[in-house]
């Protein structure tokens, strides 16, 4: 998740490489702004009780990683123990 979703994220080689870079740059920066784990102490109850319910319905619906993402990065792919695991931990985050 942190690739996407945090300031820690881990580019690849090929991120250098104009047009990909492009396209890579526009999904971390989308997924960033949606939301960065890094700056969860910055959101507001509102907005953290908003991603919280995204979250849920992401893992339910097997949604993250994206597939364009798991093309190239095959050990992201989660076992369904993974995602329910995922799931019971995002049910118990506080959203204050």
């Amino acid at each position: 998740c942190a690739d996407c979703h945090s300031n820690k994220t881990n580019y690849p080689w090929y991120s250098e490489i104009a047009p990909i870079s492009w396209y890579l740059a526009q999904h971390v920066n989308e997924g960033k702004e949606y939301l960065n784990f890094s700056e969860w102490t910055t959101y507001n109850k509102n907005q953290k009780s908003h991603i919280i319910n995204d979250l849920e319905e992401v893992l339910i619906d097997v949604e993250m990683p994206l597939k364009s993402y798991l093309l190239i990065h095959t050990e992201a792919k989660l076992s369904q123990n993974q995602y329910e695991t995922l799931l019971n931990w995002v049910k118990t985050i506080p959203q204050e």
